[in-house]
């Protein structure tokens, strides 16, 4: 079952699924700068374009290209930035 997910009056769009037991939501991320809280430990993807990522607000802005990841922790919170639109996947962990 997929379901539809829309953030920050819908500059944030994904799609929310269940692969081999875990789910995972596959999403665009247009240009802006968004905060998100986290239940579960999650792994962040960057499947096309680029992020700006940084685990607290008090933390350096780290980039990550197209094919590469980050983790966050569960029961915490990460800021990203999209300059251009970015597509993602994340895995709850």
């Amino acid at each position: 079952m997929l379901k539809h997910n829309s953030y920050f009056d819908g500059k944030v769009q994904s799609l929310g699924f269940e692969r081999n037991g875990r789910k995972q939501t596959a999403g665009v991320i247009l240009p802006g700068e968004f905060h998100f809280g986290t239940d579960a430990p999650e792994r962040m993807t960057v499947v096309s374009g680029e992020l700006l990522a940084r685990m607290t607000k008090d933390a350096a802005w780290v980039t990550y290209p197209m094919g590469s990841s980050f983790e966050i922790a569960g029961k915490s919170g990460f800021d990203v930035k999209a300059i251009a639109p970015t597509a993602y996947l994340c895995e709850f962990l």
